[in-house]
Order: C-alpha cells, then structure tokens, then sequence
C-alpha cells in the first residue's frame, strides 16, 4: 500500500531520489534547494542508501561531476537553484549534448540581481534551450512523482537527454503537505536496472566523449538532439502511463481544469496553478465559462496538443512568472502564441507577467486577469499584449 506522510517538497524529492538511488550525487548548497543534497547526504551517512556523495567546491563542479559520472555508465542526480544554475550554465549544454541522462532537480528561484532568494522560473526558464527536458510541478506530490518519472523519461532509448524536474522555491519546497510516497520497491522495479550501450567503462566498445566537433559535423549533432526532444514528448507520455500502474495518479503534457465548454482561459505553470483554480471554481459557481490549463512539460513543448486544446477558447492569458526581456512577452507566451499561429480562429491571447522575486499572486490578481479577458470577449480588443499584473504603481 502506499505510504501516507507529510513532507515538504525538497524531502519529497530526497526521498525520491533515495528510492531511485543514483550511483553518483555531487552537489553544492544553495538555498532553496540545499535541503535536498542534506536529506540525501544524511541518507548517504546512515547506509539507507550506496550512492556515492560528493561535496563539491561549486555548482559548475556539481554538473561537471555528475557528467563523469553518467558518461562512466552511472547514474548520477544534483539539485540546485538560482544562481546555482546559471553557474551550471556552460555544463547544461555539455550534458545534453553528450545525451547523458542526467537528473537535475531545480528548486526555482529568481535571479540575482538584486539579490533576491524567492520564488519565480526565471532560472530555469533561462535554461529551456539547453538541451534538458523540463518537467514542472505545482505540489509536494508532484514535485515527487516527476522526479520518480524523471529518471525513465531520460534514459529512454528515443530520448537519451538530461531531464530538469523543477518546482517552486519555498512555496512548495519548504512548506509541509500530505503526500503519498511509494513503497521502495515498486519504484525499484519501475526505475529498473541500468545498462548504458555506450559509456567511457565499457572496453568493447571504446567511445570519445565531448570531442571536438567543427562545421563538418556539428549540425548533426544538433539534429540529432533536436530529434530526441521531439520524441521525448511520447516518452513523456509513455513514462506517464505506466506510473499510473503502479500510483493511481496520471499526469499528460499538461492540465485541462474545467476547459471543456470555457470561453476564457489561463495558460498557467506551477504552484499559482492552486491559486488560479479556487478561482476558477468561484467564477464557475457564479455561471462564468472559465478554465485554466497548468503546463507540466515545458520542454519539450507540446504545441500541437495546447493549441487543440485552446481552439474553441475565445481569450486567453497567457501568465509567465518570469521576464525574458524581450520587450514583448515572457517565455512560455511566445512559445503558446508561437503554438496558436496559423490556426483558422486563434483566439484573443495577452500576456501578464506576474510574481517576479516571489511576490504573491492572489486570487484577487487571477480574478483581475479573467475579468481583463471577459473585456476582449465583449469588445473584440486585445488592447496592449504584454503587460504585467500585482504592481504597485
């Protein structure tokens, strides 16, 4: 049966990561995320678990390690936030682009400067071109059934690409929920063994790893990850549905909350997901047509499924919980705007830029959205794009 507790997001992702028991975890602490690495070390220290612990001077040292040690036939885990990440900037690419299965669990944060330790995805969110697959979890729950999933969605053989599984920075990684975990053992029997065709241990077949690659072959190499992320998402899906097998709960690329008949909607990632759904339940009690859809997978993005979905919406926001300084729009709208061009009525679609350096997102703020967009419905004006909401002006 599965085991009822009460966690916070980073233990959850620790005691995923000890079921999962990775060959290799270096890190280097950060806050919000350097509760992961101490649950793990402490896991480490007591002998529940035979992964190797390796304390390193920095982030890039972090991502650097664990490259060895996936390109060593191993798996191999860290965690990381903010500025942590940007650190890792360089070696992103490097692991993604060697297909190193790799899981990173990112606690989002914003990034310096100011200086500022709160939540928002403008970290990860700058990394969604690195190469990794990005998974987003609104709750503790899901913040442990992506990182079990993680795992499996990597070494796909269709896949072979390091795997983000991101969730917010103390709105869900330090506050405590009721959670069902797994027992040991059915998620040693999903993860399974691993038996990597191609390592730097293997003396029947000796490979280079990261070599040096000019004009001659580099777009090749480029292609070939692009098409991994391509199948990534029936990986994806896949991956998902045998997780049902074993837990009863089941995640697609993304949440359609109450969209089947809605006229208005939100395109929405992570915990404000909770946020926007208690008013989305208000406004459907007062006979609104309202929905949201929560994005699960960022990378890769599903485009063909979100514009289906969206096809018989009148207006949409698009809501980015981050700045991509575009003068035009945060990330996730130009990818959903990107997803909805070309259709015969794509609808009425603006973008709010919202909780940057962790400022609250109420309902009052979703309730402001949605009335924005009952405006457009009735004057057929979308009116300025870009633009952002919970400001003090």
């Amino acid at each position: 049966m599965a085991i009822r507790d009460r966690l916070s997001g980073n233990e959850a992702v620790a005691r995923a990561l000890k079921q999962i028991g990775p060959d290799v975890m270096a890190a280097f602490p950060i806050t919000p995320s350097t509760e992961i690495p101490q649950y793990f070390s402490t896991y480490v220290a007591n002998g529940e678990v035979s992964t190797e612990f390796v304390a390193v001077e920095s982030e890039h040292s972090a991502m650097s390690a664990c490259i060895g040690a996936a390109a060593s036939g191993g798996r191999a885990a860290t965690a990381t936030s903010s500025c942590g990440l940007a650190l890792m900037w360089e070696m992103l690419y490097v692991a993604s682009s060697m297909r190193l299965p790799i899981m990173l669990a990112v606690v989002n944060r914003s990034l310096t400067g100011p200086i500022n330790i709160n939540n928002d995805h403008g970290d990860s969110m700058g990394a969604r071109d690195a190469g990794w697959v990005q998974l987003y979890a609104e709750n503790n729950q899901e913040a442990y059934d992506n990182m079990c999933m993680a795992l499996r969605i990597g070494e796909h053989p269709n896949v072979l690409l390091p795997v983000m599984s991101c969730q917010d920075g103390f709105i869900t990684s330090h506050s405590i929920e009721n959670i069902e975990l797994l027992e040991d053992e059915k998620v040693a029997g999903f993860i399974g063994a691993y038996n990597p065709e191609v390592s730097l241990l293997n003396p029947k077949h000796p490979v280079s790893m990261g070599p040096y690659s000019n004009q001659n072959y580099y777009i090749e190499w480029k292609m070939q990850q692009a098409n991994a992320m391509k199948n990534a998402k029936q990986a994806i899906l896949d991956v998902s549905k045998e997780f049902a097998k074993i837990s009863g709960r089941e995640y697609g690329l993304f949440e359609e909350y109450r969209m089947d008949d809605a006229e208005r909607a939100l395109v929405i990632i992570g915990s404000s997901a909770g946020t926007a759904k208690a008013m989305v339940n208000k406004l459907r009690e007062k006979g609104e047509k309202v929905g949201l859809i929560k994005m699960r997978v960022f990378r890769p993005f599903p485009m063909q499924e979100l514009a289906k979905a969206l096809s018989h919406v009148k207006a949409v926001a698009v809501m980015d919980k981050a700045e991509s300084f575009s003068a035009c729009g945060g990330p996730m709208f130009a990818e959903t705007r990107s997803a909805c061009y070309g259709m015969a009525s794509a609808p009425k679609m603006v973008n709010y830029i919202y909780g940057l350096g962790g400022r609250d997102v109420r309902v009052d703020d979703i309730a402001f959205v949605y009335g924005e967009l009952e405006k457009i419905v009735k004057t057929g004006d979308v009116g300025e794009v870009y633009r952002y909401v919970g400001v003090r002006e």
